[in-house]
């Protein structure tokens, strides 16, 4: 029976994440995906780094980076820079687009989020703010 409502829990948060993502989507109306968003994210958290280096960290395959990043420098939101000394080594670096783009990813995610937790009264939203605290000690 414990292990059935771990797996209920489980599902039940993945259902939620899976459901945010799917709004999300909808309502970010940059032609820009989810993975799009991780890979800026990623740059602007670290700045400048190896393609393959972001494809690990992010968990995605090589050539699947090469399509996102091939995008991003259409939009300007990315440049590729290439090593001096070695030019078969490149880099990737977040431009000032790309940080703003960021940032209203952020925002649009963070409304998102608003509007769900609204739906809780203030108690519950106490609560489900303990669980997480708890989890996060955890962690």
């Amino acid at each position: 029976m414990k292990d059935q409502s771990i797996f209920e829990l489980l599902h039940t948060m993945d259902q939620v994440t899976n459901k945010l993502l799917i709004q999300w989507n909808k309502s970010f109306k940059e032609s820009l995906g989810i993975s799009h968003i991780l890979v800026l994210s990623h740059l602007q958290v670290n700045g400048k780094s190896r393609p393959s280096d972001i494809a690990k960290n992010l968990g995605i395959t090589p050539p699947s980076l090469t399509n996102l990043a091939n995008k991003l420098v259409s939009k300007d939101l990315i440049v590729r820079l290439f090593d001096e000394k070695d030019r078969r080594n490149s880099y990737l670096e977040i431009t000032d687009a790309g940080i703003e783009m960021v940032n209203k990813a952020a925002d649009e995610g963070q409304n998102l989020r608003r509007n769900l937790f609204e739906k809780l009264s203030k108690d519950e939203r106490r609560q489900l703010t303990s669980i997480y605290e708890k989890l996060n000690h955890f962690l």
